[in-house]
């Protein structure tokens, strides 16, 4: 894997470069003749061409035809490359569109990021109506999705016909993204005008996993004779098992919280001794100094996960045209996407907690930890060391996880005369996540001696020394933790538009839209705590033998290099076992859960918008040149009830908040054919984006996790993520096929929002939260009371800052190069970003930094060869690193976030006939880690993980 700034990645940029000017120097001798050839041809390829897709090239042809015509800066993928591209789901396809680059969740596309802005800064649309569709995730990953962000991966590409990109605004478009608006379209009847059946079948093998899994698709459509009635219905289904395999440290962090100093009476509290030395004297040693300074990992640990997936799609269009004026469309789209997902963990959570502790058998902190030796770098990182009196944990976590999407639109287009039209969308959609199994075990060994770990690569050494990690191991169960969650999402939509053509020059459009977004979301917890000790009323599972519900685990290391000297088999937990051994789902008041113990995540939001919009589309001349374009503005009233609980005179209790707030949207696209193979775009508007709608639930939560104390509060009194943005674009059209393109773009953020945490003793905060909530929420957990340290998380309006990029896009089919090059072609572009926005620091300040999810540099290049028996190409998807959280969460740290990832995926097919076809396909097989980091300039490792390759083997029939 490349790491940044290495040799490697500087070696792979430079051949990236070399290929580049090789395909740039081919493509400009082949134009130089094509341009004359086609020349009496450019007229007439200005607008979109019915062009009968029949293959990979004539499609990206089509494409380009849609871009070239648009007045908005769009980019376009047909079927044919959906089908083609070798891809696990939606978002792996929408990657290969330029300034497109995607999240991934164990090894497959999750969620999409446009020209640096991040997933939820995308508004993205299917069949024409505004969607959401979320899923759950490991928590690294940022567990439930109660975000505006779109998941991906609940479709396969099969169900859709053809996605569009949108990247400027233009009044008719109603509002919702700051990044661009996506547009998912399924297919219909009147797209194939024939009978058509299409059916394809693989089998997907995963190299990790060593397991095989089908997928299957088919579509059926028809058309009645007379052309008036058609109807489609399609169908996917796809099972993914693979097993997830790495470690993570669950951030780092300092070992003396405390670090405003000590007294005699309260020193500070951090590791226990360094090399001897007593460190909980006052005043402090310079050695156990030098210890608690340095970032340590918080949850040295190795990582075991097991997935099990299962994605059911369907879709059913309607066509009606009973005349050449009329076209009633009615569209649905079904999906069910559930899994199940065991995460195993073999971990020293002593690292993580702090406090003094009244006895080293029940409290887990680094109070009780022994610095026997460490090696602490120039940069103050703890990257090695050996240690006495650390805790061992082993943890088995289950998910049971599923995702419910409906759709049904109904569309109508009615051109009432020879100048006016009107068209008209009614449409409703739900997508229900449920998590009803979200149950977690541990197992622990307190004081271990010889403990030690090296973090000198990503994957570390860890050995539990002392530590029986067996069947025979001094196990005590410690932590039971039962996390149920749902999150649900419905759109309700009416919108109606005109149209009137007053002459060749101008088109005058006008509409109005009503939308309702409803949004609700649970969360429970275990009305008894999730700790277990002696005392409390999980007492009498201690004198259930820990032998009936444990199993011996041992990580797969195929493709890890995980150190000599590691720990590799343990004992774990079995929640399966446990279910009947403990009991741990008889509803019974033991494992009674409720709604306290995660209020926050216990809300629900309406959301009403009312909008309208005028606008103005022109066709004129510029210097004697075809100069198009429109000009607009939209109105938008959104309104907001959002519900929760919270504190009131120190009183919990429901709370209902309102907010209104209206926005004016102005717009502007213009187009000028510079020559008849040449056009300049510019485009400038004002765009908007809502806040995600936990930020606005008037809400309070109080949450202990292990050794984590958190405070989350809403604010209902948002205001919207607003931009000024701009974009300059010029793209040369020399032969069919064959796009190059520039574009800069820059938007001004006059209003984001953000997170500010502040670490504060609970008896302190400013919110009016009483003491009593903290009392309720620590239970019996060590360390845990008002007067300790807790995190306090509210988002705000900050003042934003300013993005600015380029995009450089290639095309071309190789036509004019000899014998069998003749058939090939290339995609090749890249997007470059930066940004600069304020973070509050938690001091009253702020600290500038990139915006979260941007990645400084995105690129895609894909080599196809394509003749009448053979379609291949390669594909290659490289994302620098971007960050997800700033400032880092843990002290010390100035950001979170994903390293570069580069993912090369390969296709063949084999056309035996004009019906039957075989594909061969490769997908990650560069088996690129998911690698996560605390702090940009130490690198630190959080979580690194693998999922192995994907092959896939199949056939496709189609009449």
């Amino acid at each position: 894997m490349l790491r940044h700034g290495s040799p490697a990645s500087a070696r792979a940029l430079l051949t990236g470069a070399s290929m580049a000017a090789m395909a740039a120097a081919t493509f400009w001798a082949g134009a130089a003749q094509a341009e004359a050839a086609t020349a009496a041809d450019d007229s007439a390829s200005k607008e979109v061409e019915e062009v009968v897709v029949t293959g990979f090239r004539d499609s990206l042809a089509k494409a380009i035809n849609i871009k070239r015509a648009d007045t908005a800066e769009i980019d376009t993928i047909l079927a044919e490359d959906i089908g083609k591209f070798p891809d696990l789901n939606l978002a792996e396809s929408l990657q290969r569109i330029p300034g497109v680059s995607i999240t991934r969740e164990g090894g497959e596309g999750r969620q999409i990021t446009v020209r640096g802005l991040g997933p939820q800064y995308t508004r993205v649309r299917i069949n024409g109506m505004e969607a959401l569709s979320t899923t759950g995730a490991p928590d690294n990953d940022g567990g439930v999705n109660r975000t505006r962000a779109f998941d991906f991966d609940v479709f396969s590409s099969d169900l859709f016909n053809s996605i569009s990109t949108r990247k400027t605004a233009e009044a008719d478009v109603d509002e919702g993204a700051l990044g661009a608006t996506v547009d998912l379209n399924s297919a219909k009847p009147f797209d194939y005008n024939k009978f058509t059946f299409i059916a394809a079948a693989k089998d997907d093998y995963n190299t990790l996993a060593k397991s095989n899994n089908p997928r299957f698709s088919a579509i059926i459509a028809d058309v009645t004779p007379d052309g008036t009635f058609g109807a489609l219905a399609s169908v996917s289904y796809t099972k993914r098992d693979f097993i997830d395999v790495g470690s993570s440290t669950v951030r780092w962090d300092m070992g003396n919280v405390l670090s405003t100093g000590g007294t005699s009476a309260a020193p500070l509290v951090g590791f226990g001794s360094v090399g001897g030395t007593n460190c909980q004297v006052f005043p402090l040693p310079a050695a156990c100094a030098a210890a608690d300074s340095a970032l340590h990992p918080r949850f040295p640990r190795y990582d075991d996960y097991t997935d099990k997936q299962s994605r059911l799609g369907a879709s059913l269009s309607l066509q009606w045209k009973p005349n050449d004026r009329n076209l009633v469309s009615f569209d649905t789209l079904y999906s069910d996407y559930r899994g199940t997902r065991q995460e195993q963990y073999l971990e020293a959570p002593g690292f993580s907690g702090t406090g003094k502790c009244a006895s080293a058998t029940t409290c887990t902190s680094i109070a009780n930890i022994a610095v026997l030796s460490d090696t602490i770098n120039s940069q103050g990182v703890m990257t090695a060391g050996t240690f006495n009196g650390v805790d061992t944990r082993v943890e088995d976590r289950f998910d049971k996880l599923e995702t419910v999407f409906q759709q049904y639109t109904l569309n109508g287009q009615h051109q009432l005369t020879d100048k006016l039209s009107i068209d008209e969308l009614i449409g409703y959609s739900t997508s229900d996540f449920s998590n009803p199994i979200q149950t977690t075990l541990g197992f622990d060994q307190f004081n271990v001696q010889g403990f030690s770990y090296d973090f000198s690569s990503r994957v570390p050494m860890l050995n539990f020394g002392q530590a029986n990690l067996g069947a025979n191991g001094p196990w005590v169960l410690t932590e039971v933790r039962e996390r149920p969650q749902t999150d649900d999402n419905g759109y309700k939509t009416v919108q109606v538009n005109g149209h009137y053509e007053w002459n060749k020059t101008w088109k005058f459009s006008a509409g109005v839209n009503w939308k309702q977004y409803d949004f609700a979301t649970t969360s429970l917890r275990l009305v008894n705590g999730e700790s277990v000790n002696s005392t409390n009323a999980y007492k009498g599972l201690l004198a259930i033998p820990i032998s009936s519900y444990s199993q011996l685990v041992t990580l797969p290391t195929s493709g890890l290099s995980v150190p000599s000297g590691s720990s590799l088999t343990w004992l774990t937990p079995s929640v399966s076992n446990a279910a009947s051994a403990l009991g741990l789902y008889s509803n019974t008041s033991l494992f009674a859960l409720s709604t306290t113990g995660d209020l926050g995540d216990n809300a629900s939001v309406r959301e009403r918008d009312v909008g309208g919009y005028v606008q103005a589309d022109f066709k004129t001349e510029l210097l004697g040149r075809p100069f198009h374009g429109n000009i607009g503005v939209r109105y938008v009233e959104t309104g907001e009830d959002a519900s929760g609980f919270t504190f009131i005179g120190g009183v919990l209790g429901p709370v209902t908040a309102t907010h209104d707030y209206n926005n004016t949207l102005p717009s502007m696209n213009l187009v000028w054919d510079v020559s008849d193979t040449v056009l300049l775009r510019a485009s400038a508007s004002k765009m908007m984006a809502r806040p995600n709608l936990t930020d606005l639930v008037a809400a309070t939560s109080v949450t202990v996790s292990g050794t984590s104390f958190s405070v989350k509060t809403g604010n209902p009194d948002l205001r919207p993520f607003l931009a000024n943005s701009y974009d300059l674009a010029l793209e040369w059209y020399p032969e069919r096929g064959t796009l190059v393109s520039l574009a800069v773009f820059r938007k001004d953020i006059t209003s984001l929002v953000t997170t500010l945490t502040q670490n504060l003793v609970f008896h302190d905060n400013p919110f009016g939260i009483p003491d009593s909530a903290a009392v309720a929420a620590c239970g019996s957990t060590p360390g845990c009371s008002a007067s300790a340290q807790w995190a306090f998380s509210t988002p705000q309006n900050t003042p934003g800052g300013t993005v600015n990029g380029f995009e450089i896009n290639y095309q071309q089919p190789f036509s004019f190069l000899p014998g069998l090059l003749s058939h090939t072609g290339t995609l090749l572009n890249l997007t470059w970003v930066d940004s600069r926005v304020l973070y509050p620091n938690g001091s009253g300040g702020f600290v500038p930094n990139q915006l979260l999810g941007l990645s400084r540099y995105s690129a895609n290049a894909t080599l196809y060869y394509e003749d009448e028996k053979w379609s291949a190409r390669i594909s290659g998807a490289y994302r620098s690193r971007y960050l997800m959280q700033v400032p880092g969460k843990e002290t010390g740290t100035d950001a979170d976030g994903f390293d570069q990832t580069f993912n090369l995926d390969a296709s063949v097919q084999y056309t035996i006939n004009p019906h039957l076809k075989l594909t061969l396909e490769g997908i990650n097989l560069t088996d690129q880690y998911e690698n996560e980091f605390n702090d940009t300039t130490r690198d630190l490792s959080y979580y690194y993980h693998h999922t192995g390759r994907e092959v896939l083997f199949g056939v496709r029939y189609s009449y």
